[in-house]
C-alpha cells in the first residue's frame, strides 16, 4: 500500500493587470487627481513633487505611483481630469430660441464662465509653459475642448443653417471661429486669467463675438 502524499496547496497564478487595476480605489484615484490639479497649478510642474501631491490627497506616495506610474503620466492625467471636470455638460450648454444673436451671446457667456474659472485659467497657463517639454499636452487640451465645439456649438449652427436663419456651409469652422474670438478676447482682457472679469464685461465680449458670427453668416437676400 503506497504511502499517502500530503496535499499540496495549489499555486496561485499572478493576478492579471486588469484585475489589479479594478482593485484600486476610484475614490483614492479621484483624490489624487484633485490634489494633482491643485498642487500643479499652485507650484508649476518642475517644483511639484509626488510627495506633495500624496500629502494633499491623504495617501502614500506608493499609492500615487501605483495608480499613475510616474509624475509625467500623473500630470497628463490631471490635465484630462481638470478639463473633464470643469467643462459644462454640452446638453445644457446650447439654448435654441430661434434668435441666433441672443442664443450665441448666452452660449458665449456660459463658455467664458468656465474658461475663466481660476483653476481652468491656471491649468491653461501651466499647459502653455510645459508645451516645450510635453507637446502631447496640446492634444490633451484640444481633445478636451473640441467635443463641445464640434458636437454642441457646431450642432446648433448646423440647425440654424437648416432653418435658414444663418447660412453656414461649415458649422465646425464657424464654431471654432466663434470660440476662438470669444476666449482670446477674454483671456487678453484678464491677462490670461490672472485678473477677474465682471459679468457685464463677459456679456459684452460674448455679444460682440455673437454679432460677428451673425453678420458673417447672414443669409443673402434673394
Amino acid at each position: 500500500m503506497s504511502e499517502q502524499q500530503p496535499e499540496r496547496e495549489p499555486e496561485r497564478e499572478p493576478e492579471p493587470g486588469r484585475r489589479r487595476e479594478r482593485r484600486r480605489s476610484p475614490v483614492k484615484r479621484r483624490a489624487i487627481l484633485d490634489a494633482a490639479v491643485e498642487v500643479f497649478c499652485a507650484q508649476g510642474y518642475a517644483r511639484t513633487s509626488v510627495d506633495a501631491i500624496a500629502a494633499v490627497a491623504g495617501v502614500g506616495k506608493q499609492t500615487v505611483y501605483g495608480h499613475f506610474g510616474d509624475k509625467e503620466r500623473l500630470f497628463l492625467a490631471a490635465v484630462d481630469h481638470a478639463r473633464a471636470g470643469f467643462l459644462p455638460d454640452r446638453t445644457e450648454l446650447i439654448p435654441d430660441t430661434g434668435d441666433p444673436r441672443a442664443d450665441l451671446t448666452a452660449i458665449g457667456q456660459r463658455i467664458l464662465e468656465t474658461a475663466l474659472l481660476p483653476a481652468v485659467s491656471a491649468l491653461h497657463r501651466l499647459t502653455i509653459a510645459e508645451l516645450p517639454h510635453h507637446p502631447e499636452l496640446q492634444r490633451a487640451w484640444r481633445e478636451g475642448t473640441e467635443p463641445i465645439m464640434d458636437s454642441g456649438l457646431a450642432g446648433y449652427l448646423r440647425a440654424r443653417h437648416a432653418a435658414g436663419t444663418l447660412s453656414i456651409p461649415d458649422p465646425v469652422a464657424a464654431a471654432r471661429q466663434f470660440a476662438n474670438q470669444l476666449i482670446t478676447e477674454a483671456r487678453v482682457a484678464t491677462a490670461y486669467g490672472t485678473q477677474p472679469l465682471a459679468a457685464p464685461l463677459r456679456r459684452d465680449i460674448a455679444a460682440r463675438a455673437a454679432d460677428l458670427i451673425v453678420r458673417a453668416y447672414r443669409p443673402e437676400n434673394p
